[in-house]
């Protein structure tokens, strides 16, 4: 196999749970949900923003160990994903909770990103590619608007940097509202391009 091709194509020789990838993101999840709840407890806006920074962070930093120490799994970007909606919930459940006029923009984002933009996330798996980092290999327009750089970052800070800077709920609105049509726009392209079911195994898997 090319040295390109290994680097983007998934290996079930490698697969496992535990890696320092899966650890930095169970440790960042914890970290950032327990920074949330205290942030609702005391009714502190503050500790909900570094609950933020964390998760972020930890984001990062979990993305680049994988990559850097040649740990990079699809189970390792499935517990990634899983744990990136956990700590959205926590954050803008919290967050809206302190600030109500926010209900109405934070429902439509947590419609987006917890339910389409997770169907959409999890869709790799019909390929043989390590995670939708890689998904350009299937289809470059999707990826292009869901996985990108540019794109990762509007779906996933700008919202909330926005209403943390602005405090205005209409502008959340717009910006939530955009990226729901994007992720059903991306859905009808996906859908389209069809999800490959794999092969029946013709024999039992033994224990």
């Amino acid at each position: 196999m090319p040295d390109a091709e290994r680097a983007t194509h998934a290996d079930p020789a490698v697969e496992r749970f535990w890696t320092g990838a899966t650890v930095i993101t169970l440790v960042r999840t914890v970290a950032s949900f327990v920074l949330c709840l205290v942030g609702l407890w005391q009714q502190e806006l503050a500790w909900l923003v570094v609950g933020l920074g964390v998760y972020w962070l930890g984001d990062m930093a979990d993305g680049a160990y994988a990559r850097l120490r040649d740990c990079e799994t699809r189970i390792g970007g499935v517990v990634d994903m899983l744990c990136d909606r956990i700590n959205c919930a926590a954050f803008y459940l919290c967050f809206a909770s302190l600030q109500h006029e926010m209900i109405l923009p934070v429902a439509v984002y947590l419609f987006e990103f917890m339910v389409i933009d997770f169907f959409l996330s999890l869709a790799f798996l019909a390929w043989p590619i390590r995670s939708p980092n890689y998904f350009y290999e299937i289809d470059q327009r999707i990826y292009t608007w869901n996985w990108s750089k540019p794109a990762k970052a509007v779906n996933s800070s700008l919202f909330a940097v926005l209403l943390l800077v602005t405090g205005w709920w209409w502008l959340g609105l717009a910006i939530a509202t955009g990226l729901l049509v994007l992720k059903c726009v991306s859905l009808r392209w996906l859908l389209q391009l069809g999800l490959p079911v794999p092969e029946r195994m013709t024999q039992p898997v033994v224990a």
